[in-house]
């Protein structure tokens, strides 16, 4: 396994991937509001997310999606801090993540940029 200060040493190791808890907008028909749960972005591009983190590895993400040629920013419309989203290529989807400060949400965005421009 290799750990984000070894990373120098092996060139040829896909970028470290970026996981931790978010806060997601859910905004179907019977619930609406925030619910936490457990992202995953792999070196692939591709954005993982599951209910809880012990999930990862052992049951399958709730959803997946392809961020490469995405749009993502901050997102001051909804009034609360530290929300950012993301508009998948495919579909017509935006998912709205909330960070817990300033510093997570702007690493998940840097981890994310990469992703979308590869």
């Amino acid at each position: 396994m290799v750990v984000g200060s070894d990373i120098s040493r092996y060139p040829n190791t896909p970028r470290p991937t970026c996981r931790g808890y978010l806060h997601k907008r859910t905004q179907s028909a019977i619930l609406k509001g925030w619910r936490k749960r457990w992202f995953v972005l792999k070196h692939n591009g591709y954005l993982h997310y599951y209910k809880h983190k012990k999930d990862e590895g052992k049951c399958r993400p709730l959803e997946v999606t392809k961020l490469e040629g995405a749009e993502i920013g901050v997102d001051t419309s909804l009034g609360k801090p530290f929300v950012f989203k993301c508009i998948p290529q495919c579909g017509n989807r935006i998912f709205y993540f909330c960070a817990t400060s300033n510093q997570e949400m702007k690493r998940w965005l840097e981890a994310m940029d990469k992703a979308v421009h590869p």
